[in-house]
């Protein structure tokens, strides 16, 4: 809800550290061990990765839900045992000040926006007030990584209305193949993209449609194979003005300046996306997280079989060459597919959180998934999450079983007690957080310490030297105990 700075000098700010940006896409990867992806997400430049926890519901300088994100270091021990820092409107490199409700670090990434090597911070800020815009207008931060800490900061695009909620969600990859990224923003009813072109840049507008009042879901990937990021987005509203819901894939029209839509499978509602190339193939899948159908009109079943929608399914769509049909083969699982520890039960959300690695270093991408509905023994909502891993066939294999491992606060190894509430799942990351070229696996659970909120680090995706770090370990402020720590979680 503070002032958002003018918009000649936030556009002058952006493209400048724009200029130089470089795509971000997946590696090739195959039946050999591909090498480890560099870090993206290393905000001060260590050669480590770094973990963003976005704190939306964070009390700060005594104003309620004025938000932060706390920057987590990686290092030799991962992250938690290195410090953190805490960034917030505060900040002074940060445009804007702290007031109540603008759930500053509602949304988050952690990108190397200008090819440097040292990852740049996207903040949403969803119930910022905008001057001239109205209420909870919204508004999305760029925060510049450094070596000494937050970089400078400026306002890459603030909602154009009242309650439009700009940066309810974002995202960022080079859509456009020009080597800028570009910068997009999820806001109430509306999906736009912020084109950045050398030292100018334009705002075009992606999708807009009712979406239920829920953020839409962002997600890049190369998903028709041709070399250039694509935009994946998710939403859905039941009954208001009418019941509908949508995946839908984007990608740039050079010709026309603007974003296309080139793929789509209707009457799935989702909370989760996820871009990897599980069959190793070479081609970016889509994984969707707690898929069921909305619309409930059996025309295409698109969440797969209607049974392993129960408790939450995760149903993927494979990537075919260039020139081939995006999806035309798909998989479905939950936990009644074979080689899925747990049984699904309504109400577990399973696939509610979602993110990408190639944890066991095969060459094809493993998919991390939460249930924070998992009910652990008798303790409803406790929590859990699961490494699924990538092969020959994808998730599954060719008798239609998983392979994969779970984990919870009551699994041998991981620090804590399974807790009624404690959501353990609700959001998932991955990143590379000790540099030994093996991808790492951090999980959420806002609702820890009575919605206090904590995060666990499992090394190399094991539960092995496992380790949880919370505003207490980390010596943040906590004025308010529930902070709902560990959700949004963002690294690569």
């Amino acid at each position: 809800m503070g002032a958002s700075v003018p918009h000649s000098r936030r556009i002058l700010t952006y493209a400048i550290a724009a200029a130089a940006a470089a795509t971000a896409g997946f590696l090739p990867s195959g039946a050999a061990a591909a090498p480890p992806r560099p870090a993206t997400s290393d905000f001060n430049g260590d050669g480590y990765a770094d973990l963003a926890v976005g704190v939306p519901d964070g009390t700060v300088d005594g104003q309620a839900k004025a938000g932060y994100v706390n920057i987590v270091w990686g290092g030799p021990m991962g992250v938690g045992a290195h410090g953190s820092i805490r960034v917030t409107q505060a900040t002074p490199e940060v445009p804007g000040a702290p007031e109540a409700g603008d759930r500053f670090g509602a949304s988050t990434a952690l990108t190397d926006l200008n090819g440097d090597g040292i990852a740049e911070l996207l903040v949403g800020v969803p119930g910022e007030d905008v001057t001239d815009r109205g209420a909870d207008a919204g508004m999305v931060i760029a925060v510049g990584g450094s070596k000494n800490g937050p970089g400078p900061g400026s306002t890459v695009l603030t909602g154009p209305s009242p309650s439009a909620a700009y940066g309810a969600s974002v995202a960022a990859a080079d859509l456009t193949g020009d080597g800028n990224k570009e910068i997009v923003v999820g806001g109430t009813d509306k999906v736009v993209a912020h084109v950045a072109q050398g030292e100018d840049s334009m705002v075009a507008t992606v999708v807009a449609a009712p979406m239920g009042g829920r953020a839409p879901v962002l997600a890049t990937g190369d998903f028709d194979s041709d070399g250039m990021a694509d935009l994946a987005v998710a939403y859905w509203t039941a009954g208001t003005p009418n019941t509908q819901s949508h995946v839908r894939l984007w990608k740039w029209d050079a010709d026309q300046s603007s974003m296309a839509n080139f793929w789509n499978t209707d009457n799935a509602g989702v909370t989760a996306l996820a871009a990897g190339d599980f069959d190793g193939d070479g081609h970016d899948d889509l994984a969707l997280g707690e898929c069921r159908e909305i619309a409930d009109e059996n025309i295409d079943d698109p969440c797969g079989p209607e049974e392993l929608a129960k408790g939450g399914g995760v149903h993927i769509h494979y990537g075919s060459p260039a020139g081939g049909w995006f999806g035309s083969r798909a998989q479905t699982l939950n936990q009644d597919t074979a080689g899925v520890p747990g049984v699904a039960e309504d109400g577990d959300r399973f696939g509610a959180a979602l993110a990408v690695a190639d944890v066991d270093r095969d060459g094809r991408d493993d998919l991390i998934a939460g249930a924070p509905g998992e009910a652990i023994g008798s303790e409803a909502g406790a929590g859990a999450a699961w490494l699924l891993h990538g092969g020959a066939q994808g998730l599954l294999d060719a008798g239609g079983a998983a392979r994969s491992v779970t984990w919870n606060q009551d699994t041998a190894g991981v620090p804590g007690v399974a807790e009624a509430g404690d959501t353990f799942g609700a959001a998932v990351a991955a990143g590379d957080y000790d540099a030994d070229g093996v991808p790492d696996v951090t999980v959420g659970s806002p609702g820890e310490n009575a919605s206090l909120g904590a995060a666990w680090l499992l090394p190399k995706g094991s539960a092995d030297g496992s380790a949880a770090f919370s505003p207490r370990t980390l010596g943040l402020p906590y004025l308010s105990p529930a902070q709902k720590y560990g959700k949004p979680l963002n690294s690569r």
